[in-house]
């Protein structure tokens, strides 16, 4: 997988293939999944949702450019696959997901694999996590009509928000960089995930 669906697709960060190397896919989808755990391509995890295509995971994380030292939260934990990649990659991760049952196989996901700097919580991912920010990098895992407000709110000065934004017809990621507070948009490429459910 690393080899052909990450570096031979252009994938370069060294932190991010570290990540991917470290990171078991396959205790993250459901038993009858396990075999295809390298595939390059979503899998169901249950409650209507999916475990991202590796690659797409990849270049959203590529696109944070963490060094560190950062303080990072995702929107959408699902799995929480994407959390144990963070989790090698930065300081402190947080995992936001609205459905349950989900989020604690995550939380168990996560304690079985050791780590200690990644959480899960329970809840509206569209408002972020006020009493931990300001986060250095956000990523949301679902796709939005916009950027919900609490998210731009809790993005440190100088952060990035990675979201995939849905108009009309497609889906498209877009980094969003904070700069003297005022928001810097640059589209990534075309992607498909799940809806982000906000409550309003």
């Amino acid at each position: 997988m690393i080899e052909k669906d990450l570096i031979g697709r252009g994938i370069y960060n060294e932190r991010v293939l570290y990540a991917f190397s470290k990171v078991p896919r396959e205790e993250f989808v459901p038993p009858q999944y396990k075999h295809l755990a390298y595939e390059d391509y979503p899998l169901p995890i249950g409650e209507g949702q999916t475990i991202s295509q590796p690659y797409m995971v990849a270049i959203m994380l590529q696109e944070m450019h963490l060094k560190g030292d950062e303080k990072v939260l995702e929107v959408g934990a699902g799995s929480g696959y994407v959390v144990a990649l963070l989790a090698e990659i930065c300081r402190e991760v947080w995992g936001i997901e609205r459905i349950a049952s989900l989020a604690e196989q995550a939380r168990e996901r996560l304690q079985k694999l050791g780590y200690t700097n990644a959480h899960i919580i329970i809840g509206d991912g569209s408002k972020g996590l006020p009493e931990q920010a300001p986060f250095d990098a956000i990523l949301v895992s679902a796709a939005g009509r916009r950027v919900p407000p609490a998210l731009w709110e809790q993005l440190a000065e100088g952060g990035r928000l990675i979201i995939p934004l849905e108009n009309e017809y497609s889906q498209i990621l877009t980094v969003i960089e904070k700069k003297e507070g005022k928001m810097r948009k640059r589209e990534a490429g075309p992607c498909l995930f799940v809806p982000l459910i906000e409550e309003e």
